[in-house]
């Protein structure tokens, strides 16, 4: 959600902001600005595409000192007025912020009585103004004297015309990072931004204020004394987050996903089946002690969740709740020390699913994290972690991280059996079957893409589609309507095939495409009834199954995969579905891996 980029160094700093502006795009956005420092603060900032902010910023003096930014629009409509950086009403500061600003309409109203004038319709740019207000000569001063009087969540980048060789940058609630070159530092909402430049990054802690110079970095908490900040150094290379030769970077990371899966299974299994997670430190005696299981997320992250449901409470037999995070505290849940809550976020930093986290580990409950990003707010706050070695996912659209979500979250099942002597043999059968799976997926991918292609290319003429499945299989249904509906924009609903019956199978007419999963053995007579009742009603059905004979005749056409457990299916069932959406959103022309309205990670509730 809105990208911050930042420079300070010997180069032309407009270049460099656009290039990390254009690694930002993924998170989404609706305008853009750029303000760099040449005998004065200049400023561009358009709404639309960054190409257009591309041509205007060629009118820019070659400063070596800026900012930019990327805006998802929260207050005020996408135009060129509400996009940042914002001024105050002198032009000596200039602000890009990621987040809101709770109180903002307290301090608009108390700074227009003191004379200041204000041009935009924004949250954001109530903290230029107030920069005005409180100046003291020195900026990480001034910025740490308003802080205080900010309520809600924000990363900032200032800088000052009265002080052309530093910028300042502060994080509370949303993620910022700082690049460390040689005589040249740079800020940025998300790594892949810094990637072309540096590998070593501080990555900043919720209060604390980062001083740049050409000199160097100080890091400051909020009572501006030094902290000694840990420099990390970042594994993946700038190629990582290419689209090496794919047309979108959607369908890249859905062709990485045995790579991931491969990386991921043999980070926490060995060779004979032994699974361990390093950064988890529940002991056979705390998981013994686990009366109940939360596993809170958001999105495609809540999806995979559904999975470790299943596996917890039918096979485990701990009862097992699946929130959205976006509702879980405001339900006033149940949680304790025998509780163990499981929170799921690709990039660590989404904000209800950190919500949650942190109320969870109020209460006292155990606490256990699941994201793909070292560093990130979740893996630093959580006191027992897994990491999914998905790589940089860069498509907002999420597939990668889903299925590496689904193998650790079996995996976390094979060893919380383990450690409690339970069903042996059902999760033996298990491991070999992840050991299976990367081959696997590598396969379906292979045979299944020219027919799902196909099939995407129909679907121009589609307005709704239906998904339909039982147990683990309406799980993956939920997940395959969601990246439809994302990304192509065709309303697509998924549904339990046993509720149809219930009201849904009045919206069920001639033509209506239904994509009907098959994969659970125990399930599978009743799945294939349902979907006969949907034919019957003139339905064209796409099954998704390994069982084509049985399904012949109840479908129209059948996308098969190999066989696996059951509770791995959703490993190799959501591949066609992730297929499907992607080549209905091409077949469109429409902007795939950005799509309209939505960010990659919801930093705001």
């Amino acid at each position: 959600m809105c990208g911050i980029v930042g420079y300070i160094g010997g180069r032309a700093a407009a270049p460099i902001l656009i290039e990390g502006l254009k690694r930002l795009e993924y998170r989404g956005y609706d305008s853009s600005g750029l303000a760099v420092y040449h005998s004065g603060i200049h400023i561009v900032k358009t709404a639309g595409r960054l190409s257009r902010l591309e041509e205007k910023a060629a009118q820019l003096p070659p400063g070596t000192a800026g900012i930019g930014h990327t805006r998802w629009a929260t207050h005020g409509e996408p135009s060129d007025a509400n996009s940042h950086p914002h001024t105050d009403c002198t032009g000596q500061f200039a602000v890009v912020h990621n987040g809101i600003i709770e109180n903002y309409r307290e301090l608009i109203a108390d700074l227009k009585t003191r004379g200041h004038r204000f041009d935009s319709e924004t949250d954001s740019e109530v903290v230029p103004h107030l920069l005005e207000e409180l100046w003291t000569g020195d900026l990480a001063e001034t910025v740490l004297k308003a802080l205080p009087r900010l309520k809600g969540s924000y990363a900032l980048a200032v800088m000052a015309g009265a002080r052309p060789d530093e910028l300042v940058a502060v994080r509370q609630d949303n993620p910022l990072v700082i690049g460390l070159g040689a005589g040249e530092y740079f800020i940025a909402s998300d790594i892949p931004a810094l990637l072309a430049h540096t590998r070593k990054v501080i990555i900043l802690e919720d209060g604390q204020l980062a001083r740049l110079t050409r000199e160097g970095v100080a890091v400051l908490d909020r009572t501006g004394r030094a902290v000694d900040a840990r420099v990390t150094e970042i594994s993946w290379d700038a190629e990582a987050v290419e689209k090496g030769g794919y047309p979108h970077y959607m369908l890249k990371e859905i062709f990485e996903q045995p790579a991931a899966l491969r990386n991921t299974l043999g980070r926490y299994m060995d060779r004979d089946g032994g699974i361990s997670f390093p950064d988890c430190r529940l002991s056979p005696g705390d998981l013994a002690g686990i009366g109940k299981i939360s596993i809170v997320a958001c999105g495609t992250a809540y999806h995979a969740g559904l999975l470790g449901k299943h596996l917890f409470e039918s096979v485990l037999r701990i009862p097992t709740e699946n929130d959205l995070a976006s509702e879980f505290r405001y339900r006033n849940p149940i949680l304790g020390p025998d509780t163990l809550l499981i929170v799921i976020s690709q990039s660590g930093e989404t904000a209800d699913t950190l919500a949650a986290m942190r109320e969870g580990l109020r209460r006292g409950a155990r606490v256990l994290a699941v994201t793909n990003v070292a560093g990130s707010t979740m893996a630093r706050e959580a006191p027992n972690v897994i990491y999914t070695a998905a790589g940089p996912e860069i498509a907002v659209a999420s597939t990668k991280a889903y299925t590496t979500q689904l193998a650790v979250l079996a995996l976390l099942a094979c060893h919380v059996a383990q450690a409690l002597g339970r069903e042996q043999e059902y999760f033996d059968e298990l491991r070999r079957g992840l050991r299976q799976v990367p081959q696997l997926a590598e396969g379906v991918l292979a045979a299944v893409e020219p027919r799902v292609q196909e099939l995407g290319r129909a679907s121009t003429e589609w307005r709704n589609a239906f998904f339909i499945g039982r147990g683990l299989d309406w799980a993956v249904a939920q997940e395959g309507a969601l990246k439809l509906k994302e990304i192509s924009y065709i309303h697509a609903e998924a549904y339990s095939a046993g509720e149809l019956k219930h009201g849904a199978l009045a919206l069920i007419e001639e033509g209506v495409p239904v994509i009907g999963l098959a994969t659970q053995p125990e399930l599978l007579e009743k799945t294939v009834s349902n979907i006969r009742e949907a034919k019957a009603r003139g339905a064209v059905v796409h099954a998704i199954t390994q069982f084509p004979l049985l399904l012949a005749d109840a479908a129209d056409a059948c996308i098969e995969l190999p066989q696996l457990p059951a509770a791995l299916m959703p490993l190799l069932a959501v591949i066609p579905t992730q297929l499907l959406a992607y080549y209905a959103a091409a077949a469109r022309g429409l902007d795939v891996d950005k799509p309209r309205n939505l960010a990659k990670s919801v930093t705001v509730e």
